[in-house]
């Protein structure tokens, strides 16, 4: 009895220092789990496999109970804009003709070479055409003619 109350005693502490080293609320269930597994196995007779169940049980339990609430956290929060959207509407030198049915298309934008194709199908653009950034996807910048 005595051996797997520090057994479960050492799981929690390793998911509560595992919960806060990456504050990603990625181990917190399992740290609770691991908690009432302990005060389980401290008050009652259960042996290995039950004790596993009830921490099986216990972490999905809270993990069921509490992450509506955190989505809803989560989807409340305001997005945060990345450097990419920062480049729509930025001027581009072409490098290499953007020709969508070839598959070519290569722009730089501030000093970094990006793949790029046009926004409207089938428009080729030809190399030395200044260009405006309409949408950053991926790597893949989507361009038109600067008017």
């Amino acid at each position: 009895m005595e051996m797997e109350l520090l057994t479960w005693a050492a799981v929690f502490v390793v998911f509560v220092i595992a919960e806060v080293t990456t504050f990603q609320l990625v181990s917190i269930w399992f740290a609770l789990g691991a908690l009432i597994t302990m005060f389980c196995s401290l008050f009652t007779d259960l042996n290995f496999v039950g004790q596993v169940a009830v921490f099986t049980l216990s972490s999905g339990i809270s993990l069921a109970l509490t992450f509506p609430f955190l989505n809803k956290w989560r989807k409340s929060k305001h997005p945060v804009s990345t450097n990419a959207e920062l480049d729509v509407g930025e001027s581009a030198v072409v490098i290499e003709e953007i020709n969508e049915d070839i598959g070519s298309g290569r722009v730089t934008l501030k000093g970094v070479d990006w793949s790029a194709v046009p926004a409207e199908k089938g428009v080729i653009i030809p190399k030395g055409a200044i260009v405006t950034v309409n949408k950053v996807q991926g790597a893949k910048l989507i361009v038109a003619l600067k008017t």
